[in-house]
């Protein structure tokens, strides 16, 4: 075993006060998942992600902490939590890992919320109960080889046979693809409408190769979607959306999750930067007395409560149904922009240190930099925000 099995010793920086926004509730579900992280993830992920191996055990134990679709209803299986509840997952998930939080992210936003939201209620039963106790697990498939920032050029397609559809193409980047269960793949029809489909593992002429090679996401397993003829029963296309407010939809409510994961990232990187500091003794005391070190720390817990009370508000917007997709655009980068700030100073006030796996700081860096770009890049991001403020559309 790795030597940093040792115990977790993690505290959340609280610097505003933001608990006393949260309900009983929403504490307890943070406070669950955050034991559930300090007992089963702290002291395994480092040696999965040294080794890059996806540890399988997780999806029945997320499943069972209910961090698979924590807002779908009850009766198929969910949580039926609110968002903030939600976000707080992902949140004390991604603290632990972000592959771990990635998982869990693509199981209930982009796998079961598409399912729930545009399915009927027979796809609802069949596939909900399965996904949201880790006894199934599922991906997306949306990014091509040559469309991933503009999707609506996909290749991917579907031809009408009568009972059935032929499915052909390919994704890429597709995270929990060598251990899914089934996929929600988005596909052109013959008119060129995009429509969503659940393909089955075991169809004919449907493969899932695992990516090898990665720097980042290590203890997450990623792979291509290759459709080779695949015959598909008509009752597995979601019948309730067509075009890219399907996909678009569903990256929409995992960017939510996305912002809040990125900053249990980043403050688990502040938490063992400013741990370090207290201890690690040079000229004669401890670092964390030198201005420049306390000048690293401070910027690190002010960017944290900004983006702990940026979450908190977009959660609450969501609860009302009011948050814009424009807002999800800015949360999800403004996150992953000072986690990966963080990363890097917090790496810094660990010396040569810090690029050990006895400590997480390295390995947060490395997964940020593939958060930075899935699920619409850093600039893509910029672009939202900057066609909703001025009503300019800068991708065409």
């Amino acid at each position: 075993m790795a030597s940093n099995s040792k115990i977790d010793i993690f505290q959340s920086p609280d610097y505003f006060c933001l608990d006393e926004l949260l309900t009983e509730e929403h504490r307890l579900v943070r406070d669950s998942v955050r034991s559930y992280v300090k007992k089963e993830i702290s002291p395994i992920i480092e040696d999965y992600a040294q080794k890059a191996e996806f540890p399988q055990q997780i999806v029945p134990q997320l499943g069972h902490m209910g961090c698979f679709g924590p807002t779908i209803p009850e009766q198929y299986g969910g949580g039926g939590l609110d968002y903030i509840s939600y976000g707080l997952m992902m949140q004390e998930l991604e603290r632990g890992d972000s592959g771990v939080r990635s998982t869990a992210s693509v199981q209930g936003s982009l796998v079961m919320f598409p399912i729930y939201e545009f399915g009927n209620e027979a796809q609802r039963n069949k596939y909900l109960p399965k996904l949201a106790s880790g006894e199934w697990l599922g991906c997306f498939g949306l990014t091509e080889p040559d469309h991933g920032s503009d999707p609506a050029g996909m290749l991917t397609n579907i031809k009408d046979t009568g009972d059935h559809v032929i499915l052909n193409g390919s994704k890429m980047w597709i995270s929990n693809a060598p251990f899914a269960q089934i996929a929600v793949v988005w596909a052109k029809d013959e008119e060129g409408i995009i429509k969503g489909v659940v393909v089955e593992r075991g169809m004919e002429g449907f493969s899932t190769p695992t990516t090898h090679g990665k720097w980042s996401l290590r203890a997450s397993a990623t792979g291509e979607l290759v459709f080779d003829n695949v015959k598909i029963p008509k009752e597995n296309i979601l019948p309730n959306v067509q075009g890219l407010k399907g996909p678009l939809s569903c990256l929409t409510k995992a960017r939510y999750g996305i912002a809040w994961g990125v900053i249990g990232a980043a403050m688990d990187c502040y938490d063992t930067a400013l741990r370090y500091s207290k201890e690690r003794e040079q000229f004669g005391r401890p670092i964390a007395g030198f201005q420049l070190q306390q000048k690293k720390l401070a910027e690190m817990v002010t960017e944290i409560t900004k983006a702990q009370l940026l979450n908190w508000r977009l959660g609450v917007l969501m609860n009302e149904g009011k948050a814009t997709p424009a807002q999800v655009s800015m949360a999800k980068r403004n996150g992953c922009a000072i986690a990966s700030a963080i990363a890097r100073e917090a790496r810094q006030v660990l010396g040569g240190a810090g690029i050990t796996g006895e400590y997480p700081i390295m390995r947060h860096m490395m997964n940020i930099e593939s958060v930075l770009t899935y699920e619409g890049t850093h600039d893509i991001h910029l672009l939202i925000t900057g066609m909703d403020i001025t009503g300019l559309n800068a991708f065409k």
